[in-house]
């Protein structure tokens, strides 16, 4: 999957166009008012609430989704450092654009999530837990690639092989078909990735289409429509 640390929607796992911008979490408490564009470290984080105000939670619309092992629920402030050392980590982001990206980039990443994903409500994102630790990443977001949505998620590397990748995909998928009435969702996945290429293949996705990068590499374009079987194995 596709990831590029610009922005939520840059990432080459296919994040849809965030960037800096001018509204911040004060427009969750105060809609109509106008909120100067101002730069994450020094401005916008400062003043972001807390988890424990009900201003943020009453108009967070990202829902919280569980599966037998996982617990998806939107971002708090505290997750910063575990989302910066997700992505950071090399045998993650080697899936995901051209390596790690500077520290900082991945922090202030993580801050347009509340300044723009959740405050203009544009599509879910969660922090994935299980047991109550960080697990990963997970969305669903118009996608690039075609007329239609991708998943993306991400797993912390102590994690993979557990069958947990399979049952975070599912959730993201079954989100998208029951809740926002999908009809068919997509996934971009580098072509070398086979573990994450059989996993969907499991669910039900198929390919659709090769799309050449940049820098010569191959993402394959995965689809798997409402209808479409899930595979035993």
């Amino acid at each position: 999957m596709s990831f590029s640390a610009y922005d939520l929607t840059s990432i080459r796992f296919a994040y849809s166009p965030l960037g800096e911008v001018s509204t911040g979490v004060h427009a969750l408490r105060t809609p109509t008012g106008r909120v100067p564009h101002l730069p994450w470290f020094t401005q916008v984080r400062p003043n972001i609430v807390r988890k424990s105000d009900p201003t943020v939670t009453s108009r967070l619309m990202t829902p919280t989704l569980r599966t037998e092992r996982l617990l998806l629920e939107p971002y708090v402030l505290e997750d910063e450092d575990d989302f910066v050392t997700l992505f950071r980590d090399g045998r993650v982001s080697r899936w995901m654009g051209n390596g790690p990206a500077p520290e900082a980039e991945y922090r202030a990443l993580f801050g347009r999530i509340f300044t723009k994903v959740y405050a203009q409500d544009l599509f879910d994102v969660w922090a994935v837990r299980r047991n109550g630790r960080f697990a990963g990443h997970a969305e669903i977001k118009p996608a690039k690639v075609a007329e239609g949505h991708e998943i993306i998620y991400a797993l912390t590397p102590d994690l993979w092989g557990s069958g947990l990748g399979r049952e975070l995909a599912e959730a993201i998928v079954a989100h998208g078909f029951d809740t926002l009435g999908l009809g068919e969702v997509y996934a971009t996945v580098a072509a070398p990735n086979s573990a994450s290429l059989a996993v969907l293949d499991r669910i039900g996705f198929e390919h659709v289409r090769d799309m050449a990068e940049d820098d010569g590499s191959i993402t394959r374009v995965l689809r798997r429509r409402a209808a479409g079987p899930t595979r035993q194995g």
